[in-house]
């Protein structure tokens, strides 16, 4: 009789939750009952809030449980759970079943969960590197044009069309040119990089490869955020597989194309997320933002043609080059195509990973998806886009997510977190959070950004005391036109949109 497996996640969420415990008390209860069990270290679903997660094989398909505490192990295996039984009060029936799963559209993230990370013909049994093996019978130009048609806009936060970049680089005359995995993710409420990275790390791998292809680079980097150890580890050791399979190296599968592929770690600094910062880090300078142009498509890496791209934006690539550009076309609405990684996090009831194509409202994201908040108190703001999205009041919550629809009332979809808040917040003090946050990122290269926090931070106390407050309300709002205008990059550009939105939307917490 073949042996049962039980699925039990290795990602960063959890093994903070407790799942090596679960795992290895899964193995003792069945010994004890002398069951024939093999477990299976899995990548996570996305549901956090139910993390961790184990699923169980069964004729009818997985059956999950969770949240899975270790001190809830025994209860479970008496209860049936190696058989898959349904009788248990932490008992979530068929897993692709599950409401919050079974209604995403799942092309980037179709297989975390799915498979074992490093597991190579877990990979490859799920339409893993096929699109690799399409576009080593494709010209060049045929990789780039077909990533145009697919219309994928950069995921990291900027939204330029990835084929527009990767055609600048293509058109740079040949020599020596690289692909830079911008993985240095520190957006609040964000971790779809860190799940790629840690769920399906052979996929990145595999996009950046056919990215190499298409451009004309043979080595790629991966800057990866310093404090995401779990994904270090993980990614590393598929970069071996990978290459042991002849994935990466010289003889890419016999093709006689070479790209390698190294993971550098991030110096843990806001604005190397930037993405010519980023540069100056892997030269291992310290990262200031550089002054464009020339863009790092023309002069990037030691002064050579860069394709620098984020993570989802990379790992889509695997998922065009196998279907078709058109495929993920069909996907989305306007000129936002394709599938948007969400992230819930926040005061939320359920926390985690949604994709779906562009064009759901913000509000049935957080009330179909998220549940409202986990205190059960009303809603009263959501920020978008990291630290430097604006806070949206309600009567934008009906807003369609799509880059568009978001600009044309100054808000940003950036790498797709959602950070809710409930009536208890002060947004007075977050006001002031944004601009602190900047004093402390940023790289100082210019006035704007590097003055102007400071004084931001400044004026913002003085409003909240009392002090002189209409005549500091107006100071505020040039200090933040300032730097919209003058600033180098998003860092000081971008800083303002969370303070202008209270001021706009919740002035009263504003007030002394």
């Amino acid at each position: 009789m073949m042996p049962t497996t039980v699925y039990v996640p290795c990602d960063t969420t959890a093994l903070a939750m407790g799942a090596d415990q679960v795992a290895t008390l899964m193995a003792r209860e069945a010994a004890d009952r002398n069951l024939d069990i093999n477990i299976v270290r899995n990548g996570s679903r996305g549901l956090a809030w139910l993390e961790p997660m184990v699923e169980v094989d069964t004729p009818d398909g997985r059956v999950a449980y969770g949240p899975v505490e270790p001190d809830t192990v025994a209860g479970l295996a008496d209860a049936g759970l190696f058989e898959g039984l349904s009788s248990h009060p932490l008992a979530l029936g068929r897993t692709d079943d599950i409401p919050y799963l079974k209604k995403q559209q799942r092309l980037t993230f179709s297989r975390i969960g799915i498979t074992a990370p490093l597991s190579l013909d877990d990979y490859r049994a799920h339409q893993g590197f096929s699109g690799l093996a399409k576009a080593l019978k494709r010209s060049p130009q045929a990789i780039v044009d077909e990533v145009k048609s697919s219309g994928l806009r950069g995921r990291g936060g900027a939204a330029f069309p990835t084929g527009i970049k990767w055609q600048t680089v293509h058109d740079e005359p040949a020599g020596q040119k690289y692909v830079v995995c911008n993985a240095d993710e520190g957006d609040s409420g964000t971790f779809a990089d860190r799940l790629v990275m840690e769920c399906d790390p052979f996929m990145l791998i595999e996009g950046m490869t056919i990215a190499g292809l298409a451009v004309g680079a043979t080595q790629g980097y991966v800057y990866l955020r310093s404090e995401y150890p779990v994904a270090h580890r993980i990614f590393k050791a598929a970069l071996e597989r990978a290459y042991d399979a002849g994935y990466l190296g010289d003889n890419i599968l016999g093709s006689g194309q070479r790209f390698d592929l190294e993971v550098r770690l991030a110096a843990g600094a806001y604005i190397c997320g930037e993405e010519t910062a980023l540069l100056d880090s892997l030269e291992g300078k310290r990262g200031m933002v550089r002054a464009k142009p020339p863009l790092p498509a023309i002069k990037g890496l030691f002064g050579q043609p860069t394709v620098v791209n984020n993570v989802l934006s990379l790992a889509a690539i695997p998922f065009i080059l196998d279907q078709g550009g058109k495929a993920y076309a069909n996907y989305g609405v306007g000129r936002s195509r394709g599938t948007l990684a969400l992230q819930l996090a926040g005061n939320i009831k359920r926390g985690g990973l949604v994709e779906l194509a562009f064009g759901i409202t913000l509000r049935a994201l957080m009330e179909d998806f998220g549940g409202g908040t986990h205190s059960g108190r009303p809603l009263k703001a959501v920020q978008v886009g990291g630290p430097l999205g604006a806070y949206l009041p309600e009567s934008q919550w009906d807003s369609p997510m799509d880059y568009e629809a978001f600009a044309a009332f100054g808000g940003v979809v950036g790498h797709g977190g959602v950070v809710m808040f409930d009536d208890t917040v002060d947004m007075g003090e977050q006001a002031r959070f944004a601009m602190e946050f900047c004093t402390v990122e940023s790289c100082g290269k210019c006035t704007p950004c590097r003055i102007g926090a400071v004084r931001g931070v400044e004026v913002i106390d003085r409003i909240r005391a009392g002090d002189n407050r209409e005549a500091n309300l107006e100071l505020l709002t040039e200090l933040c036109e300032t730097m919209v205008d003058g600033s180098l990059c998003a860092m000081g550009g971008m800083t303002p949109f969370p303070v202008q939105s209270v001021m706009k939307h919740f002035p009263d917490d504003l007030g002394a």
